[in-house]
């Protein structure tokens, strides 16, 4: 599917993106959420998400911006045609879990629209160029996701 064909653009096989996620969730979890190599530097969250066809758990590595006591995350996919398969998994279910650092919590995951959406977007972008040259790398209009704690 188009998914494959965005791992495939990254360089990457499935399995071989699934064990490179795998082990930033295991350095995520091993050193209170801060990771080295490409990843050095960047605010980072694993969420976990239940499976919208399989009910399963699943857990993503991403990158953050905050935005007051909220934190925000974008469906980039690297700029995909296609939204991630996480996006899909919390659209169907938005009760989330989130791991910041060495803390876990339950939050909802919104996705942002309008104004709100332009405020948080161009802000990622300022924090975060390569979002916007996502954004330049697809049709799509890329998600904007603000998790709340619940």
């Amino acid at each position: 599917p188009e998914q494959d064909r965005w791992i495939t653009m990254m360089g990457m096989e499935r399995d071989d993106l699934l064990r490179f996620n795998q082990s930033v969730i295991e350095e995520f979890r091993a050193n209170a959420g801060v990771c080295g190599g490409h990843l050095e530097g960047n605010n980072m969250i694993l969420i976990t998400t239940t499976g919208a066809k399989s009910g399963e758990p699943r857990v993503s590595p991403l990158t953050y911006f905050p935005d007051g006591e909220r934190y925000v995350i974008m469906a980039s996919a690297g700029g995909s045609p296609t939204h991630p398969n996480w996006y899909h998994n919390l659209t169907t279910h938005p009760e989330i879990s989130v791991e910041v650092g060495g803390e876990r919590f339950a939050a909802t995951a919104t996705t942002a629209t309008g104004d709100e959406r332009q405020r948080i977007f161009t802000a990622m972008v300022a924090a975060m160029p390569r979002f916007g040259e996502y954004q330049e790398q697809t049709e799509r209009e890329i998600p904007v996701v603000v998790l709340t704690r619940r």
